[in-house]
């Protein structure tokens, strides 16, 4: 079977890290270089789903689905769930509030930690790309994001309290690879970096110290247009194509693609 050419995972147990910003940058960039991509919105606060200006309350079918009817359903209607952005070639699978409930009510299900995975295997014929973003939340949605992952991207925020939501990512990780027999390949992405401030100057400084191998060796930048581009609901690429943000993100995906 054909299978995924990258399959990436945003994620970090901390909220407000810039997850959401990886994902919409990197996948944009992607969708403009002519890959085919899909972004997965895995958080029931839907800020992947809203970003796009998708209304999580309006949708007959989302990832919900995915989880509540398993292998029963089937890839062309799975299809039929995804959303299309504004640009070519980037398409969202959205999220509704729906999926909070997953963990009381299908957590001890058996095989609940790979229905995502396998959901992915069916369609992997119409993308290069998948990049899912997280909730910062540790439970059946996460455990799916990261087992279908070949990479983790951990966007850590350079500032203190920031640095101890990496400490609990970390761990778990180390939980996952050892009850799933996988080993991850993960990058730690320093965001929201601020060069005139000591906090982000000694945050960048002490993941290069406990982190060093896995540390992207550049920082996403504090910036403004960030936030427009998200008003604006279109991808920082599209809306914001030379911006200082942009810039960083096109040099993060030059990395992963390398490593990859």
């Amino acid at each position: 079977m054909y299978q995924l050419v990258k399959i990436w995972t945003v994620a970090n147990q901390k909220g407000g890290v810039g997850k959401t910003t990886t994902t919409v940058s990197l996948g944009g960039i992607l969708a403009l270089q002519g890959k085919r991509v899909l972004l997965i919105d895995t958080d029931p606060h839907a800020s992947l789903t809203y970003y796009f200006g998708i209304d999580s309350e309006e949708l007959e079918v989302s990832v919900y689905d995915i989880f509540a009817r398993g292998n029963a359903m089937q890839s062309e209607e799975i299809l039929q769930a995804l959303c299309p952005s504004t640009i070519d070639n980037l398409d969202i699978l959205p999220a509704t509030m729906a999926i909070a409930t997953l963990d009381r009510s299908m957590g001890n299900r058996a095989g609940m930690g790979l229905v995502l995975k396998k959901a992915l295997e069916k369609i992997s014929e119409h993308y290069d790309y998948a990049i899912l973003d997280c909730p910062p939340v540790l439970g059946v949605l996460m455990v799916n994001a990261l087992a279908a992952s070949e990479r983790i991207l951990i966007p850590v925020q350079t500032e203190f309290l920031a640095l101890k939501g990496l400490d609990r990512m970390m761990r778990t990780m180390e939980l996952m690879q050892s009850s799933q027999s996988k080993k991850y390949q993960y990058t730690i992405v320093p965001t929201m970096y601020d060069k005139r401030t000591k906090a982000s100057l000694e945050a960048y400084k002490n993941l290069l110290s406990n982190y060093k191998e896995y540390v992207w060796p550049g920082v996403i930048p504090v910036d403004t247009k960030f936030r427009d581009a998200s008003l604006a609901q279109k991808v920082p690429i599209e809306y914001c194509p030379k911006s200082r943000g942009v810039f960083a993100y096109r040099a993060l995906l030059d990395y992963l693609l390398q490593v990859n």
